[in-house]
């Protein structure tokens, strides 16, 4: 079974590199790039330690994604009016417009297989991953057996 599971892990895994390198042709952007833009078209204008939170990424990494995201004009820092502590995200136009000339997140082929699913095999799919991966990736950290 483990490695059956390997297996299905690792196409996964090679289908989302491939489709990563056509983003970048496509578009210039990474797949954590564009989650990012995702996530704050999402939520709205949220905060560097809640997106970073969201996205699974330290706050000195997404402060670096978030500069070059800013640079090419995609989105831009508001400081809160209520807390000037406080500086939001918000997307640009041109950050929207790049999420929808390129919306998908994940390989056409596999959406398409996903949403081919019943809806609570999806919900029970979902939440199978995110129990074993926890809510950091635990097959990521170095030690965690």
């Amino acid at each position: 079974m483990m490695h059956d599971l390997y297996l299905a892990l690792r196409r996964l895994q090679r289908a989302t590199e491939i489709h990563a390198k056509r983003l970048g042709r496509h578009s210039g952007l990474t797949p954590i790039q564009l989650l990012i833009l995702h996530s704050i078209q999402a939520t709205g204008e949220g905060t560097l330690g809640t997106l970073a939170k969201q996205v699974s990424v330290s706050q000195a990494t997404l402060s670096t994604i978030i500069d070059r995201l800013e640079s090419r004009e995609l989105l831009r820092r508001v400081r809160s009016q209520s807390d000037k502590r406080k500086v939001h995200l918000a997307l640009t136009e041109k950050g929207e417009a790049v999420i929808q000339a390129e919306p998908a997140l994940l390989p056409a082929a596999f959406l398409e297989r996903f949403g081919r699913l019943a809806d609570w095999e999806k919900l029970m799919l979902l939440a199978c991953l995110q129990r074993v991966a926890g809510r950091r990736c635990l097959l990521l950290q170095p030690g965690v057996d």
